[in-house]
């Protein structure tokens, strides 16, 4: 017998004395589980994990403190929108699933949606991912308007209050303005194909400055459209800055996206493209007054630097600045010649000191004082008497000059010292023998 058998059969009452086995009462939960279905719940998600292709979450009340973990498994992944993230509020078909081996409770989920998104809205949403990432959508490749365009362009619908109201209001305000004004459908099927063509006949015009779309508003229907895929990439392709008047402000279109500038009505379209001939006016009046101010200002400055100038010594009387200079000279060439004088007496004492040292050392004054110079024939200076034997030639030379001499016998030098030979000094004693 099986174990299905066998849990098929107990199906009385659980009580102390007979319990239900494990796998019975598991049994029980999945059949009870089983019988709910498929159902469509509402929440928030608050967790969102990708795992081998498999989504793993949470789903959170959106007004209670209720929470459940679904799987999305990798098949039902693909069909879902791709978008779906953390926190975003979603409407799921989950069915209940309790594993009996295990004894789990896990949620399957089947299809997920955005909340109030059909499927108009979320092929909408997908097509403007799409031209955000490609960058339709960018900042930075927005044109700028002209500030006044002498000839705009106007795509709307015929003798629609949309295109009354652009035109009134900007010929109220610039009544020089022209406007080359195209009719296109801007509700149901021919919207799109009328409206890319209106675009680019305006943009072809050489003329045309700046293009302005307009319609009245509408409901979301209405003004699907204006997001349609071709029209948003005439809109990017046009040279001409675009203005997008649609004027709906729940469901904004994509063209509003793409636009150079968004006008929240056709009115507001005509005061953002044609400036106000009387403000205007009225600002080039304030201009010239602030400029007339500041130049008479600057005028009255100078014309008061120049007086406080002309009032200064050196401009009342142009010859002070010259004495005062020719007075500064004087004691500077005064100044000078006494430095110099003084300078010239210093030095004139400084050469007579080195005059008389240099006197004092001279060999001409030892000779002046009586000494004398007895030299060989061949010039050398005699220092000692073995220098000039007898006979020798000698050269004296003293004070008063030279003269010739010849060596005799050796004397005793009465200092001690040695004497030329044959030489009298000058302070040596007469010789009693030698002068009989």
């Amino acid at each position: 017998m099986s174990q299905t058998t066998t849990v098929a059969m107990q199906a009385a009452p659980p009580t102390v004395d007979a319990p239900w086995p494990v796998a019975l009462l598991n049994s029980k939960i999945k059949g009870w589980i089983d019988r709910l279905g498929t159902a469509w719940v509402e929440g928030e998600i608050t967790q969102w994990g990708i795992s081998g292709g498999n989504v793993y979450g949470k789903l959170k009340d959106l007004n209670e403190d209720a929470t459940i973990s679904f799987t999305i498994w990798s098949s039902v992944k693909a069909r879902i929108p791709a978008d779906l993230k953390q926190g975003d509020r979603v409407v799921a078909a989950i069915k209940p699933n309790f594993w009996v081996k295990g004894g789990t409770l896990t949620m399957q989920v089947y299809d997920m949606k955005h909340v109030g998104l059909g499927d108009l809205l979320e092929r909408l949403e997908r097509l403007r991912q799409q031209l955000t990432a490609e960058g339709l959508f960018a900042v930075e490749r927005k044109k700028r308007l002209p500030f006044l365009p002498h000839t705009i362009g106007l795509v709307t619908g015929k003798d629609s209050d949309a295109e009354k109201d652009v035109l009134r209001n900007a010929q109220l305000r610039w009544p020089q303005v022209r406007f080359r004004v195209v009719h296109a459908s801007v509700q149901g099927e021919r919207t799109v194909t009328e409206v890319v063509s209106a675009i680019r006949t305006l943009d072809a015009d050489p003329e045309v400055e700046v293009i302005i779309v307009a319609r009245g508003g509408g409901d979301f229907q209405n003004l699907l459209g204006f997001s349609d895929e071709r029209l948003v990439r005439a809109a990017a392709a046009a040279l001409t800055p675009i203005v997008s008047a649609i004027g709906h402000e729940a469901d904004r279109p994509l063209l509003d996206e793409v636009a150079d500038l968004r006008a929240s009505t056709p009115t507001d379209a005509a005061k953002r493209v044609v400036p106000d001939v009387a403000e205007e006016l009225a600002r080039v009046q304030q201009a010239r007054a602030r400029i007339g101010i500041r130049v008479t200002q600057r005028i009255a400055h100078e014309i008061d630097r120049i007086g406080h100038l002309r009032t200064r010594p050196v401009l009342a009387s142009p010859s002070w600045i010259v004495d005062a200079r020719a007075e500064e000279l004087t004691r500077y060439v005064a100044r000078g010649t006494e430095l110099v004088a003084r300078r010239v007496e210093r030095e004139t004492t400084r050469v007579a000191e080195l005059r008389g040292q240099l006197r004092a050392l001279s060999p001409q004054g030892t000779l002046d004082r009586g000494y004398a110079i007895v030299q060989t024939p061949a010039g050398h200076v005699v220092t000692d008497p073995a220098e000039a034997s007898t006979g020798t030639e000698l050269r004296v030379t003293v004070s008063g000059g030279s003269f010739a001499a010849t060596a005799g016998d050796r004397l005793p030098s009465p200092a001690g010292h040695g004497t030329a030979a044959g030489v009298d000094h000058p302070s040596a004693p007469a010789d009693p023998q030698r002068d009989k």
